[in-house]
């Protein structure tokens, strides 16, 4: 059993005690984040890591699972075991008492530029059926494209590779790839326009999108266009969905256009509305057009992050930060959090956590233990990895 683990459970007593404390501190500080403090660099063991943030809320960066390829999606099965994906074309299974990975499947990819095996989500139904869909690069003659495929678990092995959505354009860049399933039963798919800003304007293709369908690939009622998968468009590149827990609101992380000198700019955090336009690439950032949707947050001219995978935090183990939304930033090299009001969607807390400690962050998860699980992405050709990267990490509760 790792040792976080046990420290874990060793201190659920002593969070208990302490949650009204640190939970009415929090409310003292929460407009004014205090500056993040680590006693690591981002060249050295993450282990050693310890961190005070806003909200006073003190946890550990541990290292869980060491020496990956391009982790990009880890999802969390009912019985305990994580799921996990690496771009070259692994899936391999971890748990919370044996983090050692063991291969679930491996799937024949074009990995090339941004391209490969990316997202993975579990059906809801997953105790039943045992469906696990990925989302992966494909070389189809001289053409390359995206599909999401389904495989059956069977003691342990992933079997029956089934197409369930088919001829995503892809591209050496901008392929979206995040696939999670809704509070509807719906399995919603993130896709980028190739780099061909245009389609994402177009209607009848599917890049540049976000895009909603039964388990079996089929068009649910509802959608917003008629026999179309497509939910929203105008979207750049949606790197990661969530919906918000306690109003079931989706939120998505889409990455902005490229300024002046090379400068990334304009990444926004967006609410999803089902038909609307997001504007890209006609729009970038806030137009208060009413032709377009401006996004909840933008990063502005200035600023990169590269926003990826994100996530909803409910779990006890951290009460201050519960229903936080967590991203986790590539470029940016950073986790961000926000608090949204459940009510008006304004935002009551904005602050980076762990910049420039861990490299290029692809992906933020709860796990069923109540921790943050984040992969790194530092062996993507754009980080500068360490030498047990890539790696997926735990923040621990110091207690």
């Amino acid at each position: 059993m790792p040792s976080s683990r046990r420290r874990f459970l060793l201190g659920l007593g002593a969070l208990a005690i302490g949650a009204a404390a640190i939970a009415a501190e929090s409310q003292l500080n929460k407009l004014e984040p205090e500056t993040t403090s680590t006693t690591s660099s981002s060249t050295g063991n993450a282990s050693q890591a310890t961190t005070v943030l806003a909200g006073k809320v003190g946890f550990r960066v541990e290292t869980f699972v060491e020496n990956l390829t391009i982790p990009w999606s880890l999802a969390w099965a009912p019985d305990g075991r994580g799921f996990f994906t690496e771009r070259p074309g692994r899936i391999s299974v971890i748990t919370i008492e044996n983090n050692k990975p063991t291969l679930f499947a491996e799937v024949k990819v074009e990995h090339i530029g941004e391209g490969g095996l990316l997202g993975l989500a579990l059906s809801p139904q997953f105790d039943i059926n045992r469906f696990i869909y990925v989302y992966h690069t494909y070389r189809d003659g001289s053409v390359l494209r995206n599909r999401v495929i389904r495989y059956q678990d069977q003691n342990g092995t992933g079997t029956n590779p089934t197409v369930i959505l088919d001829k995503i354009p892809a591209g050496s860049i901008h392929d979206g790839g995040r696939i999670r399933f809704g509070p509807d039963g719906k399995l919603y798919v993130t896709c980028g326009e190739t780099g061909n800003g245009q389609l994402a304007q177009d209607l009848q293709s599917l890049a540049g999108k976000i895009l909603r369908l039964n388990p079996d690939g089929t068009v649910p009622n509802g959608n917003p266009f008629s026999n179309s998968l497509v939910y929203s468009y105008g979207n750049r590149n949606a790197q990661g969905i969530d919906w918000h827990p306690l109003n079931g609101k989706l939120y998505e992380s889409e990455h902005g256009p490229s300024g002046e000198n090379g400068r990334f700019a304009n990444d926004e955090i967006n609410l999803i509305e089902p038909g609307k336009n997001y504007g890209w690439p006609i729009i970038v950032g806030y137009s208060n057009d009413p032709r377009y949707m401006n996004p909840v947050y933008n990063t502005g001219d200035d600023e990169t992050w590269a926003p990826s995978g994100c996530t909803f935090y409910t779990g006890n183990v951290f009460p201050d930060w519960k229903y936080s939304f967590f991203v986790a930033c590539l470029r940016g090299v950073h986790i961000h959090r926000f608090v949204f009001d459940p009510q008006t969607g304004a935002i009551q807390i904005n602050e980076k956590l762990l910049t420039g400690k861990l490299g290029r962050l692809r992906d933020v998860v709860q796990g069923p233990d109540g921790l943050l699980y984040i992969l790194t992405s530092n062996r993507d050709g754009r980080g500068s990895p360490v030498s047990n990267d890539d790696r997926i990490l735990q923040l621990v509760p110091t207690l």
